[in-house]
């Protein structure tokens, strides 16, 4: 395989011209785009709805078509499932991505079509390794494999021509042929849907590879590296494989994995984070020591960003790329090559930079606390967390948080369930140091803290290993993207773990 890798990067390089093209000029590059879906979709039953013919330009797009949630668009997307054609896009939708999104029990179907995979997913997917050959020009990466840590679905079928499954299951039906020939493991692994059986899987098959990147949610994959030194009596990854160089993360923070992940692998490697979604891939690193993740502008999405206190209205004040500001928190709207027209896809973002255009997930429109007018947010409680650690010494696993309501016994608090790697000597000190954080990043907390008048000290609980597995795997939810809220804005979540602790 190595002959392989000096073309690819080759290749890769060639590809950077394109890059800088919609990266020079991102708001034409979403101009361009916002036109060639209304243009392409006209004769649709959404686009006679709406009057696709007569949309001119993005005033009068935003004018017409109302914001949509998932219950809003469904109608239309059980149509497209039963098998008929042109209502959201205008070729055939053969394949319907199963979302993960969070623990709700409703699963959402999000039509993938040939110009979603190319025109995003694929094509997204170029740009993170054109990006990577950028800053590493003497990268080994194709030489070896990479290890897809995928998701926990099957493909299914709803007619002979219809299916769906999450998206990795998707990507991995639908790519080229040569991609197995730089993956691992082979598919019948990589879609196993029982995770314990598949970590051991995944283990026996990857141990003999040349692994030279990874690429999965954090938790798993730290799990995945734990069963392999055990089995193999390693102390670290690299002396397993010592051409890994590359991990790849996203769906959460990965600022509480990171030294975790350092130890573990034993030597230094690039950690890269995308965002990438069910709904489309949306950003990636384009360097090591960037704040945020490149903004894809020219990648068949159309993206709209909606201040929070919009959330709610038909027609919200939404703005785009041009009148953007740093640090403010948006939810993020898109239309896109699958059919999903002003789709709040639910996360909430902010901008690290606006030459080039840079983002980082903030959270989620419904996964913050705000019980006192805290506005406590995941970006908030994942640094607090992720300092705590560090100062007390400890290694947190995952955590899940919501508010402690007034009552006759006393104020208002935030209850924590903490599931720890390694425990810290002194739990007290580790929730003087949590609310220490949040009072230095977020001044809304600071004041309910302030003499403990609204709020007083976060009330923590370390819960035993694999709790959080347990809940996941009684929801039905357990492995791939799946994961515990990890802030609620009411107590139903943590009350049913703590039912189980």
């Amino acid at each position: 395989m190595k002959i392989f890798s000096p073309a690819i990067s080759r290749l890769a390089r060639l590809r950077l011209w394109q890059i800088e093209e919609w990266v020079n000029d991102p708001i034409a590059a979403q101009r361009e785009v916002l036109q060639e879906l209304v243009t392409s979709a006209q004769y649709t039953v959404f686009g006679r709805q709406y009057g696709f013919n007569h949309l001119f330009n993005i005033r009068t797009f935003k004018q017409t078509v109302p914001v949509h949630e998932y219950e809003d668009l469904k109608p239309y997307i059980d149509r497209m499932m039963g098998g008929e054609d042109h209502v959201l896009w205008n070729t055939p939708i053969r394949w319907f991505a199963k979302s993960s999104g969070t623990t709700t029990d409703k699963s959402k179907f999000i039509p993938v079509g040939e110009e979603s995979l190319e025109e995003n997913h694929y094509q997204g997917a170029k740009d993170v390794l054109t990006l990577y050959y950028g800053y590493n020009p003497d990268s080994d990466l194709l030489s070896g494999k990479g290890l897809v840590i995928g998701g926990s679905h099957q493909v299914s079928q709803v007619s002979e021509e219809i299916n769906f499954g999450d998206l990795s299951a998707v990507l991995l039906q639908n790519s080229p042929f040569w991609g197995s020939w730089i993956r691992t493991p082979e598919l019948s692994i990589a879609l196993m849907d029982e995770w314990e059986s598949k970590i051991e899987q995944l283990a026996l098959a990857t141990i003999p590879e040349n692994v030279t990147s990874i690429s999965g949610v954090p938790t798993w994959t730290l799990v995945l590296m734990k069963r392999i030194l055990e089995m193999t009596g390693k102390s670290s990854i690299s002396e397993i494989w010592p051409n890994l160089e590359l991990y790849m993360h996203g769906g959460v923070s990965f600022v509480p994995y990171r030294e975790q992940f350092r130890k573990i692998i034993g030597k230094d490697i690039h950690f890269l984070e995308m965002y990438n979604a069910s709904e489309g891939f949306f950003a990636a690193q384009d360097s090591p020591d960037s704040d945020g993740m490149l903004l894809f502008t020219r990648h068949g999405i159309f993206y709209e960003f909606m201040p929070i206190e919009e959330y709610g209205k038909k027609f919200p004040h939404t703005v785009g790329l041009g009148k953007v500001e740093t640090g403010k928190n948006y939810a993020v709207i898109i239309s896109t090559s699958g059919g999903l027209w002003r789709y709040i896809i639910g996360d909430t973002i902010q901008f690290t930079t606006l030459a080039p255009y840079r983002v980082k997930v903030s959270g989620r429109l419904k996964h913050y606390i705000n019980a006192f007018g805290e506005e406590v947010i995941v970006d908030n409680s994942d640094k607090a967390v992720a300092a705590a650690a560090e100062k007390t010494g400890a290694a947190v696993i995952d955590y899940t948080a919501a508010p402690v309501y007034f009552s006759d016994e006393g104020n208002g608090a935030h209850e924590w369930l903490i599931e720890f790697e390694k425990e810290p000597a002194d739990l007290s000190l580790f929730a003087y140091e949590l609310d220490s954080a949040l009072k230095n990043l977020n001044s809304d907390y600071e004041a309910k803290r302030h003499k403990d008048i609204a709020l007083r000290m976060p009330v923590i609980h370390a819960v035993r290993k694999g709790l959080f597995n347990e809940w996941l795997r009684f929801k039905g939810k357990l492995g791939g993207q799946h994961k515990v809220p990890r802030l609620s804005n009411d107590r139903s979540i943590i009350e049913n773990i703590l039912s189980m602790a």
